[in-house]
């Protein structure tokens, strides 16, 4: 008995599901994404304080229950700019994984389809990008950028990570592109783009999900590693985790004992990530049957 092919795709997503809810490493990493990114939206709704506001008498002083976190050496509250700094943390993360993952999807797709002389223009374009070094570029981009904003980093880090998506997709689609079923569509006169969307992107879905795992995270640490060394959103009222590591370098917290100054963004840091990671080792579990723990 021939199986339907919209059961068969049914049936797949729901084994999929069924596999995914009990990876405790997929269901361990979304509990905690789905906390930080709740603390993210509802923490600045929890505090009385500005992000830079400057609290009279209150300089320096460790975490209580008025200062959950802390303050910094100029009285200002550690929670208020750590959830505000959460909440730019995630905007760059999901905004820079969208544009990279966007870009270099397209690019892949068209180029392993079509092939020819536009996969050989895309492909080299592919290649120069690949090659420059990104995070030199970004931060001669941003020393040299009058002023900097979450948006704009989010826009340069999407810009500077798609090339090895566009390569990865464009091996699996032309993998994909010979297939029985995909000369069938050419056949009733479907056009490119919905042979893509249709036939060869879901093919995909697994590995494009993974990969704006990996994305976010990359993007993350890149925001993080460029707000570290000083050139993060220069917006006033605006900062970020890898920011408030800087300023708590800057002011010497490790010297004068402040722990609760750099330990707040950097475990939220390494919290974020850390999870993408391993939500991403999970995944490969749940599409991978060999990897699989029954």
């Amino acid at each position: 008995m021939t199986v339907p092919a919209a059961a068969k795709k049914r049936r797949i997503k729901n084994d999929t599901l069924y596999f995914a809810l009990r990876n405790p490493k997929v269901v361990g990493s979304l509990i905690v994404l789905f906390l930080m990114g709740l603390l993210a939206i509802v923490g600045p709704h929890l505090t009385d304080f500005g992000v830079t506001e400057r609290i009279p008498g209150a300089a320096m002083l460790p975490p209580s229950s008025t200062h959950w976190f802390g303050t910094t050496m100029q009285g200002q509250d550690v929670f208020t700019q750590f959830v505000n700094g959460l909440q730019n943390t995630f905007l760059v993360g999901v905004l820079g994984a969208a544009i990279s993952g966007t870009a270099g999807m397209l690019i892949g797709f068209i180029a392993g389809y079509k092939g020819g002389w536009l996969d050989e223009i895309l492909n080299a374009i592919t290649n120069v990008v690949l090659v420059i070094p990104a995070f030199v570029v970004l931060i001669i981009i941003n020393a040299y950028l009058g002023v900097r904003s979450v948006w704009m980093q989010a826009l340069f880090i999407g810009f500077f990570s798609w090339p090895w998506v566009a390569r990865a997709v464009r091996a699996q689609t032309l993998t994909l592109r010979n297939r029985d079923y995909i000369d069938l569509a050419r056949i009733t006169g479907q056009r490119n783009l919905t042979i893509i969307r249709r036939e060869i992107a879901p093919n995909m879905y697994s590995y494009l999900f993974m990969t704006f795992v990996l994305l976010f995270g990359g993007a993350v640490l890149t925001a993080a590693g460029l707000d570290f060394i000083g050139l993060g959103p220069t917006t006033r009222g605006t900062t970020s985790l890898g920011l408030m590591m800087n300023q708590a370098v800057q002011w010497s917290a490790l010297t004068l004992d402040m722990w609760w100054w750099f330990v707040a963004p950097g475990a939220g840091i390494t919290i974020i990530v850390g999870s993408m990671y391993i939500m991403n080792v999970g995944l490969d579990e749940v599409f991978n049957p060999k990897l699989r723990e029954m």
